[in-house]
């Protein structure tokens, strides 16, 4: 029962984030949207709830899965994308370069820098 009402959390800030996408006019998507209102209200919180752990932990291991649908939806709009490829390389690597240092940064700042030293 707990990994449903999980997802049940998890569907309900879905939701949440598409009506405040909608009524926003956000150019963000709800999915995005929900995460975020998901994430401040884990971090207003101060604790993850076991409900959202037990629904979340199969979902970590088909993430690539999740992924996959916007990944081949790119194939599709290839043709619009011709002339923009500095822009989405740059994007990619600065992404990628963005995602390691906060990585880093949140490791260092959660595990404590004197576990780090011994390691």
């Amino acid at each position: 029962m707990p990994v449903l009402r999980g997802f049940l959390w998890l569907l309900g800030f879905l939701l949440l984030g598409d009506a405040l996408a909608t009524l926003a006019d956000l150019p963000v998507s709800a999915g995005v949207v929900g995460m975020l209102l998901l994430t401040a209200w884990l971090m207003l919180r101060g604790t993850v709830n076991a409900d959202i752990a037990a629904a979340a932990r199969p979902l970590i291991g088909v993430l690539a899965m999740l992924i996959m649908p916007g990944v081949v939806g790119v194939f599709f709009i290839l043709d619009t994308l011709t002339g923009q490829w500095l822009a989405i390389i740059a994007a990619l690597v600065g992404g990628t370069l963005l995602s390691v240092v906060t990585t880093l940064w949140l490791m260092r700042r959660l595990m404590g820098q004197e576990r780090l030293d011994h390691e």
